[in-house]
This record gives C-alpha cells, sequence and structure tokens, in this order.
C-alpha cells in the first residue's frame, strides 16, 4: 500500500511516479472507509485529492505555509503530513479535529473553520515574510463558495498592494467561468508568466513611456486594446483588473498540469491565483450524486451511500422547516434568506414553493443581514435562518443597519448551543451573550418543538428586531400539555412549588427536568418555570420567585460572560434581594469538537452535574 510510505511530511515526494498515480485512489478508498464509520466532511475532501497532491510536491512543509479556507477539506493534507492513525478518532472528544489546528500540526499554520478568511491569513503572512526578512512560500486555498464571502475580496483587493510572491488556489467546483476552457486560454496563460515576456512588455512599455507628447497615450491605448483582448478569451479578468495575475483553468485531476502552473506562479513578484477545476465527491458515485449530503454526512454504509441510523424523529430544523412553508401561504410578504445554507438551515421547501421570495446571498452574512434589513425597511417579512456561530461574522449589521432603525427582521438561530463534531469553531455558545448587548432586540428559546412553531409565528408579527435560538439534533417532544401562548417578555410556569427555582431557557428546560424529579427525590421542594425569553427578562416572575424561594438556578446552554444567568444575578442585586443565585452556563472558554452528551458533562451543564451543584448550594443556605 503506498499511502503507508507517508509517515510525516515531505514523504510523497520520495514517491516514484508510478506510486504517485495509485496514491489518489487509495487515499480516496481510505477516506470513504474511515468516514464511512465516524462521519465527517467526504465530498469536499474526495475532491480535492490530486490538488493537496500537488500543493504538497511543491511546497517544503512546515517551512512554507498552507492555509486553507473554512478547513474541512483538509483530510488529505492530513494524510500526507503522517496524521494517519488519528483518523479512527477523527471529530471524537480527544481525538482529531476535522479542520486546520495548529496545536496538531506544525504543518497546520492556521487555524480556519469559517468561511471566507484564508486569503487575509495569507496575506497576513506574507507581509510578515517581507519585514522579517524570511523565505518561505505562501498558499491560501479558497473554493468558490468561500469567495462569494466580502472579506475574500477585501483581501483580493488588498494583495494588490504586495511586492513578493502570494499563491492563491481557487478550487472551483460550480463557477460558470469554468466553461472559459481551452487552449488558448491555457496558451496565454504560460506565455504571459514566462521570463522573456514579462521582460520585453516591461522594455516596451518603458521605451514607449519615454516619447515626449506620444508616449502615454500610446501606452494606454495599448493596454486598452490588451485588455479587450483579455476579456475574450481569459476567465480570470476580474482578478487581473485587481492586480492578480490570473493562471489557468487547471483541471484538478491533473498532478502534473497543477504543478507547472505553481512552479511559473511561484515566479511571479505579487499575488498569483491558479485557478483549479475540481470535482466535489470525485471518486465515489454517491457523494458525487448528491454532493450536498455528502457535505457534512453521519456514519453511512459505503455500498449504498445511506445512513447506518436513519433518522426517524424531527429535529428543530425540520419543525422550522414546516412551519416556514406554512407562514409563506399564509402571508405573501414573508420572505426567507440564506447564506448558502437553504438545506441546512430547512429552508428548501420554501425554496422550492416559494422562489420569488426565498434569497441565497452565497456565504455572505454580513451582506444577508443588511439585505434583510432593507427588506423590511421596505414593508416584507424577511426570516434569516443562519446557524448561530455564523451570524456572530455579522455582529456590526445586526447592531448598525437593523436594531437601530428597530427594523422587523427574525433571526432563526439554528444550532444554537453545543453542537458536536466541529469544535471551537462552530459551537453556537455566544449567541445570547453578544445579541443581548443589542438595544431593540429580543431573544427567545423555545421548550419543544410546538414552542419553536409558535414562536416562529410570533416572530413573524413581532414588528421589531427578534431572535428565536434552537438547538441542533432532536426536536423534544416532552411538555406537549403545556403550551400557554407566547407574550411578550413573560415565561411560563411548568412545577409551582418552594424552596428552589429552576429558571431554564431553551434547550435546558428538558435537562431541568430530569433535575426537578432529582430534588424532589431528595425531598427538596422545587419549581420549575420555562423562561422563553432571554431578553427582556421577566421581572414580574422574578420578583414572585424571590418571595417563596431561597434559591434559584438559571439554566442556559450558552457562555456565562453576558449570558441569561449574570443579567438574572445582576437584576437580583438591583432590587438588593437576598435569594441566592446559582448559573449553570458554559465556563467562558472555547469547547473542542466531540460528541455533545460528552461535552455536556465536561462543561457541567448536564443533569447530574447540576443536581450535584443546586443541592450543595441549597445545603450552604
Amino acid at each position: 500500500m503506498v499511502l503507508e510510505k507517508i509517515k510525516k511530511e515531505n514523504d510523497i515526494k520520495e514517491l516514484s511516479e508510478e506510486e504517485l498515480k495509485i496514491l489518489p485512489s487509495e487515499i480516496r478508498e481510505f477516506l470513504i472507509e474511515k468516514i464511512s464509520v465516524t462521519g465527517g466532511h467526504l465530498a469536499s475532501n474526495l475532491g480535492v485529492v490530486e490538488l493537496t497532491m500537488a500543493l504538497h510536491l511543491s511546497l517544503d512543509l512546515p517551512k512554507d505555509k498552507l492555509i486553507w479556507d473554512v478547513g474541512h477539506q483538509s483530510y488529505t493534507h492530513k494524510l500526507l503530513t503522517g496524521r494517519r492513525e488519528g483518523f479512527d478518532e477523527l471529530r471524537k472528544y480527544g481525538g482529531m479535529s476535522g479542520f486546520p489546528k495548529r496545536k496538531e500540526s506544525d504543518c497546520d499554520c492556521f487555524d480556519t473553520g469559517h468561511s471566507s478568511t484564508s486569503l487575509s491569513a495569507g496575506l497576513g503572512y506574507a507581509h510578515a515574510r517581507e519585514i522579517n526578512g524570511e523565505d518561505y512560500k505562501v498558499v491560501s486555498v479558497i473554493g468558490d463558495g468561500a469567495l462569494t464571502g466580502g472579506m475574500a475580496f477585501e483581501a483580493l483587493n488588498n494583495a494588490a498592494q504586495l511586492k513578493s510572491n502570494f499563491m492563491i488556489i481557487l478550487n472551483d467546483n460550480n463557477m460558470s467561468i469554468s466553461e472559459n476552457v481551452g487552449g488558448l486560454s491555457k496558451y496565454l496563460s504560460g506565455f504571459r508568466t514566462t521570463d522573456a515576456y514579462r521582460d520585453l512588455k516591461m522594455g516596451v512599455m518603458n521605451s514607449l513611456n519615454k516619447i515626449p507628447g506620444y508616449g502615454e497615450r500610446i501606452v494606454e491605448k495599448i493596454r486598452r486594446t490588451k485588455s479587450s483582448i483579455k476579456q475574450l478569451f481569459i476567465p480570470g479578468m476580474l482578478f487581473e483588473e485587481m492586480g492578480i495575475i490570473y493562471l489557468g483553468p487547471v483541471d484538478g485531476s491533473d498532478i502534473k498540469g497543477m504543478m507547472r502552473l505553481m512552479r511559473e506562479g511561484f515566479k511571479i513578484d505579487g499575488p498569483v491565483m491558479i485557478h483549479v477545476l475540481t470535482h466535489k465527491g470525485a471518486g465515489y458515485l454517491p457523494a458525487e450524486r448528491h454532493p450536498a449530503r455528502f457535505h457534512g454526512t453521519e456514519p453511512f454504509e459505503i455500498d449504498t451511500g445511506l445512513p447506518k441510523k436513519p433518522r426517524t424523529v424531527s429535529n428543530y430544523t425540520d419543525v422550522f422547516s414546516t412551519v416556514m412553508r406554512k407562514m409563506g401561504d399564509r402571508d405573501e410578504k414573508v420572505v426567507a434568506i440564506t447564506a448558502a445554507m437553504a438545506d441546512g438551515t430547512g429552508l428548501k421547501r420554501f425554496r422550492n414553493m416559494f422562489p420569488d421570495r426565498f434569497f441565497d446571498v452565497g456565504i455572505a452574512e454580513q451582506h444577508a443581514v443588511t439585505f434583510a434589513a432593507g427588506l423590511a425597511a421596505a414593508g416584507l417579512k424577511p426570516i434569516f435562518a443562519v446557524y448561530s456561530s455564523f451570524l456572530q461574522r455579522a455582529f456590526d449589521q445586526v447592531l448598525h443597519d437593523v436594531c437601530i432603525q428597530n427594523l422587523p427582521v427574525v433571526f432563526a438561530i439554528d444550532r444554537a448551543g453545543l453542537v458536536g463534531s466541529d469544535g471551537e469553531t462552530h459551537q453556537g455558545i455566544f449567541d445570547i451573550s453578544y445579541l443581548s448587548a443589542i438595544p431593540n432586540m429580543t431573544i427567545l428559546a423555545p421548550k419543544n418543538k410546538w414552542e419553536l412553531s409558535d414562536m416562529v409565528k410570533y416572530a413573524v408579527d413581532f414588528g421589531a428586531p427578534i431572535a428565536i435560538r434552537y438547538p441542533r439534533g432532536e426536536a423534544y417532544d416532552g411538555l406537549e400539555e403545556y403550551r400557554e401562548p407566547i407574550l411578550y417578555g413573560k415565561s411560563e410556569w411548568i412545577y409551582r412549588e418552594s424552596e428552589v427555582a429552576l429558571f431554564a431557557l431553551g434547550s435546558m428546560v428538558k435537562t431541568a427536568e430530569a433535575v426537578y424529579a432529582g430534588l424532589k427525590e431528595a425531598g427538596i421542594s422545587c419549581t420549575l418555570i420555562n423562561a422563553r425569553f432571554a431578553k427582556p427578562l421577566d421581572a414580574e416572575t422574578l420578583l414572585e420567585i424571590a418571595k417563596s424561594h431561597k434559591l434559584i438556578v438559571t439554566m442556559e446552554e450558552n457562555v456565562k460572560n453576558g449570558g441569561f444567568g449574570e443579567h438574572v444575578t445582576e437584576f437580583y442585586q438591583e432590587q438588593n434581594s437576598d435569594i441566592h443565585v446559582l448559573n449553570i452556563a458554559i465556563p467562558d472558554e472555547y469547547v473542542e469538537h466531540g460528541n455533545v452528551e460528552i461535552l455536556r458533562r465536561e462543561v457541567g451543564i448536564d443533569a447530574d452535574t447540576i443536581l450535584k451543584r443546586t443541592m450543595e448550594e441549597y445545603r450552604k443556605i
């Protein structure tokens, strides 16, 4: 097996030509076998096997710097840097991450996880290389989807000022620009990078510029004519006009072709882009046919591609999807927005039924929020469905463009709380903290699937900025009998007793039920309240609790700092209340990847830990 010869970085350079021909199929077989067991990002990784090999054959790692945008396509990179054994524990607690991690390998020079960051990071490395007087190559890999992010274009605009080499690999598996492939384009790309051509061009231009009165006009006319010709034949003119040399397109399965362009690209002083055409899911038919389903997949059967454990119950995203379809039917002013996550956020059915009222803006959360603000200002009812960890990229737009104007935009925040295997960059544990700091923002969290449905309907007609946060995974169907109408800023009493009050928000109501049962078994009188609103607080209920309880336990799936519990504590301090408050929240730290139940125990928001802490606190009083 050729793959077994790869023990560490740069070992690929010791392989023979015949072995290099065998290696791509072995890598694909390995990835399919391992990811079918652990789950993970399959389609994107299968598409860049040869590209990754070409990069490793062209670079000297870890001296040279290779930065992967998002990073979910870095599995082959991990294999080629000697981390093959780590795939058995991929994305498991304590195991290897599914993204590049500096603490994991010196060959991972930058932690990634969110989109459109690699160009900025690479440009930082390139300028640091100049300042420090060092000598290494810098390569940033970015996908055509990530290139829709505004941050990527900010970096491209800034890159033109760079005087030393900086290589950008455009991993394109879907852009219409790929149609402009042909012999002339390849010929021009190669010709334009030769030393003779560049020297001749500069010599001619310098000579013409010296002609008194006419030289500058002649040069400008030549430049316009040249640009017009290139517009016809060269698909990268957008990048050329930004001051970035464009090479390609090149077939992403042609290792030698990619290496040839990389050799030419490394000769250029300044930024250069190599356009590589890849095929998502290449080498595994189910992933080729359904690349979106195999973008981030659960364990599956290799023969069929079907999940090993088919989902038999609905999750919160399914509930949101159903409600959105119904709201689209009832109200023609309802419009839906996604940032390249129609399937992931449950808007696929809405898109199919109401295509004129559905907007996929690409990976551009900042634009999505301000776009929603414009729609709201014009009298529509926009719902922006977004993952919690991605909404934080648009904090300023939420504050500045939505909330200052008090515009009726609904933020449907999926994956709020611990999400598991994707780790630090994807845990949705900060949204209560950053949203509650913004005036005019209202924040809700449902206790079960019925309450999510009620909250979406409430939010659509709310008339001001409002966010509904709900977790990833199976929708809780307990407490069905408790379904009081949603009233602004009002919580819901589930069990009313005395002594200890469990004041739980959203997903933590289910956990609070188990804590309630444990306290009752221990002979402690207990109240359970569904908070419903993280902002505003239900002052009336909090004051009532203080009259008949000694201890209030706030429970949330968010970091403690700036969270729901801290706001409750502050409320009682302002009231000079002597009730004791115990805040149950996630510690102020980044939470690594792993099974959600394991993570809940590790951060102390599981029922057993909460019960223990509550009883200890109660006995101190």
